[in-house]
């Protein structure tokens, strides 16, 4: 079972984004380069500050919407909670 995994990223402007992957590593390479999406390519460099393991691609996603859904005080005070250095998950 391939692993999954939901981040988040401090953005230059200080903006958060969330995403999933199955490699948060690899896609915050993909993120810096400028190919990762187009928001966060218009707000290089970002710097991942949250990343929580999810147990299927369906939680993954699942778990990314609930978060994209919470208010900004409510993102900061989960990354405050839980930020995990990156290459590591929380489990």
């Amino acid at each position: 079972m391939r692993k999954c995994f939901v981040y988040m990223l401090r953005c230059s402007d200080g903006t958060i984004y969330t995403g999933w992957t199955s490699d948060p590593e690899r896609r915050l390479r993909r993120h810096n380069s400028g190919s990762g999406s187009k928001y966060t390519a218009a707000r290089l460099p970002v710097e991942m500050v949250y990343v929580e393991r999810a147990p299927t691609r369906t939680a993954a996603l699942r778990r990314e919407l609930e978060i994209k859904s919470m208010s900004r005080a409510s993102k900061l005070g989960l990354i405050a909670s839980g930020a995990v250095p990156r290459g590591h998950s929380r489990r």
